[in-house]
């Protein structure tokens, strides 16, 4: 159930690796089974602080995500960021939502 999109304007490379590899971080920094994890990557144009420089917007949605754990989060994500995608963290923002398990659907039904 956990989602992760990353939208960035960052050349991606070898996306099939890069989509793994955060599948993997997802899954682990949860704690929750990879089976579940789903995530996007969309290379698109975007500008951050007045500068067309490489940046990202993340958004990771999960149910039971706990916000005492936000900032942990932020710090994987951006150190996972910035070694794939040479992206500093300061040009990245990361949007976290906490679903209720009736508000996600999957498999015809809901958690």
């Amino acid at each position: 159930m956990p989602y992760l999109g990353i939208q960035t304007n960052a050349e991606i490379g070898d996306k099939d690796s890069f989509l793994k590899d955060t599948s993997a971080l997802v899954a682990k920094e949860l704690g929750k089974p990879e089976r579940y994890v789903m995530v996007s990557v969309e290379r698109r144009e975007m500008l951050f602080g007045g500068s067309g420089g490489s940046c990202a917007f993340v958004e990771l949605r999960s149910i039971g995500l706990p916000s005492s754990e936000t900032a942990s989060l932020s710090h994987a994500i951006c150190d996972f960021i910035k070694e794939r995608l040479k992206i500093s963290p300061e040009r990245v923002y990361i949007n976290f939502a906490d679903v209720r398990g009736n508000m996600w659907g999957w498999n015809g039904s809901t958690f």
